[in-house]
């Protein structure tokens, strides 16, 4: 290489790797910041959907036990009631002389 080319390469060379390091490092210190951010809206957005699943849990598992309740303090009460209004009526049936499938209409083909 010509040697004049060359004293004139090497400040073009030492002008633009002056300016491209620190652009670089600038760069890096960027896309830093900007995982971090993301780092930290994720951890955001994962702790109050953990917080509104935690609160639905919540509400279901006190549904459950109200059903529970109701199953297990009334389900029987019910039970026994329901046989009470049958063996009720099918006594009147009896004493009045009506089928209790009256209301019913038959068709014949």
């Amino acid at each position: 290489m010509d040697p004049q080319v060359l004293g004139v390469m090497i400040p073009i060379l030492a002008i633009v790797l002056g300016c491209t390091i620190p652009m670089v490092a600038i760069w890096a210190k960027h896309k830093e910041k900007i995982a971090q951010m993301q780092v930290s809206t994720t951890a955001e957005h994962t702790a109050e959907k953990a917080a509104q699943y935690a609160s639905q849990v919540a509400k279901l598992e006190d549904r459950v036990q109200v059903l529970e309740r109701i199953v297990t303090d009334r389900g029987y009460d019910i039970a026994t009631q329901i046989e009470a209004l049958r063996d009720i009526r099918t006594v009147e049936s009896r004493d009045a002389g009506v089928p209790l499938n009256i209301g019913r209409k038959e068709t014949r083909a």
